[in-house]
């Protein structure tokens, strides 16, 4: 008599739980992202969130394209911020910079 009704049966692996989640709001806080840029205390937090959760849920190889995608657009993202920064406090500060040379030479 064969005894496999009482051998404990092993469950396939669930997959995709949170790492779904973290996929899919990786992508949506990197379409955020791409609208908020333009202010860099928002742009450059929004984009650094959006990529570690980006990377997180790229743990679920059924949510890796959705998850690379969230990345990349929270990536640009925190480019565009940082370069409205620079820009900002480039344009911002004309007089401030003229100072300062002033007083060097």
């Amino acid at each position: 008599m064969n005894d496999q009704s009482n051998a404990p049966m092993e469950q396939p692996a669930v997959s995709g739980g949170n790492e779904r989640i973290m996929a899919i709001s990786s992508l949506v806080i990197g379409v955020i992202n791409l609208c908020a840029w333009f202010l860099p205390i928002c742009g450059i937090p929004l984009g650094i969130v959006g990529i570690v959760l980006g990377y997180l849920g790229m743990k679920d190889p059924t949510q890796k394209t959705i998850a690379i995608i969230g990345m990349v657009l929270s990536g640009i993202g925190i480019l565009l911020a940082c370069v409205n920064a620079v820009a900002g406090v480039m344009l911002g500060s004309g007089d401030i910079l003229n100072d300062i040379l002033r007083e060097i030479r």
